[in-house]
């Protein structure tokens, strides 16, 4: 029952985001939360570590669907304390355990799209079973996730950061306030002729009371969604060395199986390497 609510959780943020980050934000029951949220990610990564290592055998395959969770969990557990003394610097009110669901959600949005394209990822494996293409299809598929996820915590955040609700405030009969100019008519007066908005400065009505204005972000929100992207670059560059590291994940044909390789190069001089291979 506790996996089959782990796996449903994405179909709540995908139906319910609001909803989430309401219950995020009020810190409402985020133990259960986040407990199912990095159930999903890891079952959801590992079946699709098994399809990656499916390309060299069935040692390859478990190997994959073990590392694959790993590789995830270390780098958010590298990454999650930069994310969280980001927001205290600017004088954010998060806590950990809203930043560890922040976070936990995207990755759950991640890891489950990852899981949806391993059909893809299968068929191509199965009819057209060429190494450098294989790992670079994979490659993209994990970016895309992984861009479709950050876009999730960059939303998060902003409804982290956005002010519940800013109450109207009423101005005494005679005092003047200052209103948008709008170039159409309000309505109607008593014979028929169109009656206009009032002008910026103009008093208002006797009994009327001025619509509350819109609030700018305060510089500290904006300050803190812009430490935000530089975090997620910093997470991306993370998780690529780390991924690295613990290759391999699609295991080269030529090679023997090994549960590590030795560390050389580095992840994106290999891209550009497999690039001009094909």
């Amino acid at each position: 029952m506790a996996s089959a609510q782990s796996l449903l959780v994405i179909e709540r943020i995908l139906r319910d985001r609001s909803g989430v980050w309401e219950q995020i934000r009020d810190d409402r029951d985020l133990g259960p939360l986040i407990g199912q949220l990095l159930a999903s990610a890891a079952i959801s990564l590992a079946l699709y570590g098994a399809v990656l290592g499916a390309s060299n055998g069935a040692l390859q395959a478990v190997a994959s669907a073990v590392k694959l969770p790993i590789l995830l969990l270390v780098t958010l557990v590298i990454c999650l304390p930069t994310l969280y003394l980001f927001n205290l610097v600017f004088g954010a009110r998060l806590s950990i355990r809203q930043a560890v669901a922040l976070v936990s959600v995207a990755v759950t949005v991640m890891s489950t799209l990852c899981l949806a394209f391993a059909p893809i990822s299968l068929f191509f494996l199965v009819t057209a079973p060429h190494y450098s293409f294989y790992k670079l299809l994979n490659v993209a598929i994990m970016t895309l996730t992984a861009f479709v996820g950050l876009k999730f915590l960059v939303g998060g955040m902003r409804s982290m950061n956005q002010p519940v609700g800013v109450p109207a405030v009423s101005v005494p009969a005679g005092q003047p306030v200052a209103v948008q100019p709008v170039p159409a008519m309000a309505g109607a007066g008593n014979h028929g002729e169109p009656v206009a908005l009032p002008a910026a400065g103009a008093p208002t009505p006797a009994n009327g009371a001025a619509p509350a204005r819109p609030v700018p972000p305060a510089p500290e929100r904006q300050a803190s969604m812009a430490l935000l992207y530089v975090w997620i670059v910093v997470f991306g560059f993370v998780g690529t060395q780390l991924a690295w590291t613990l290759r391999p994940f699609v295991g080269s044909p030529g090679e023997p199986f090994a549960i590590f390789r030795h560390i050389e190069g580095n992840f994106y001089v290999d891209i550009v390497r497999t690039l001009f291979g094909l």
